[in-house]
């Protein structure tokens, strides 16, 4: 049970923060639709609880990847972060199929709901907490990719790095930023059919609503299914490259594969030196090449191979040619 907690410790905080605040969103949102019978909210409830559960999920599975490498698996628990979230985009699909369900039968039997006050009120609560949980996911994209920012820059550079971060707070990103968009949405649609006879309208909210649940399933799920199989992380091996091919030691990169694990990134290299050296000269040169690679953010094990130079140059990049 120690153990258990000390690795809840090392959870993804977004994707705990964002459970909580998640949780206590879908609560307003369902007494809302239980005294209003409104589908827009009835809408933004499911999606506000499967977003609860899945961020839920993805706090515990962040955590449990944490856990050290044993006998049975000695190659640790790095991809149980993208074996959960595969599970959790499952909530989220059902989630998105019943909103969809829903705000069908309401275009085709539209009525008018009741208690617009309390609708845009809790949607307005709700947004604004949705907003923050949003911008602490920018934050935590940022800080993940060592970038820093100051001011709301981190509104617009988080798009551009979201792409490097970590699984689980990629994933708590992305529905939150469909959550915002869908709580506009909602509000919009409510305001929409209490000052006009479109009653259908809040049916198509829920329908668009669905539709954006349904765009985070997919891409969550590409990104963890390749995460599961282990795919490379083509930046950070031209990063590593570069590092590599700055030693004055190093003639040429023979192979490199940097594996993207869950979080974890495990290096396998292959570089030509001198011949001549001693034993003793390419063990100093591997231990320079590990403690420079090690210092990586991500990177939990290097692998490192010796070849004889062979006079042609196989890695193919202009900033790291010799001179």
């Amino acid at each position: 049970m120690g153990e258990l907690f000390r690795l809840l410790r090392k959870g993804n905080k977004s994707a705990l923060i964002a459970a909580i605040v998640n949780t206590i969103i879908s609560i307003a949102k369902g007494v809302a639709y239980m005294f209003t019978g409104n589908v827009a909210m009835f809408a933004e409830t499911m999606h506000s609880l499967g977003d609860a559960a899945n961020q839920f999920f993805v706090f515990v599975g962040s955590a449990l990847s944490k856990k050290s490498p044993t006998n049975r698996f000695p190659n640790g628990f790095g991809r149980l972060v993208n074996l959960v979230l595969l599970g959790a985009v499952l909530i989220v699909g059902i989630m998105a199929f019943e909103t969809i369900q829903e705000g069908y039968h309401h275009i085709l039997h539209p009525a008018e709901s009741e208690g617009f006050l309390i609708n845009v009120g809790v949607l307005a609560f709700a947004l604004i907490l949705e907003i923050y949980v949003l911008y602490k996911a920018m934050k935590e994209v940022m800080h993940e990719v060592g970038v820093e920012t100051t001011g709301l820059s981190v509104l617009y550079k988080s798009f551009a790095y979201l792409g490097r971060a970590k699984p689980a707070t990629k994933l708590v990103f992305m529905e939150d930023l469909v959550a915002t968009s869908g709580g506009l949405l909602a509000i919009l649609a409510v305001v929409i059919s209490h000052f006009t006879d479109i009653h259908w309208i809040e049916g198509a909210a829920s329908i668009l609503i669905g539709l954006m649940m349904f765009f985070v399933v997919g891409r969550v799920f590409l990104d963890n299914a390749a995460g599961v199989l282990g795919r490379a992380d083509e930046e950070m091996e031209e990063k590593i490259g570069q590092l590599v091919m700055s030693d004055p030691d190093v003639k040429d990169i023979q192979d490199l594969a940097v594996i993207k694990e869950g979080e974890d990134l495990h290096v396998e290299l292959e570089v030509e030196i001198d011949p001549r050296l001693t034993i003793a000269t390419a063990d100093d040169i591997k231990d320079r090449l590990q403690e420079k690679i090690m210092a990586e953010k991500g990177v939990v094990d290097v692998t490192i191979e010796f070849d004889e130079e062979d006079g042609v140059l196989t890695w193919n990049n202009d900033s790291t040619v010799k001179k």
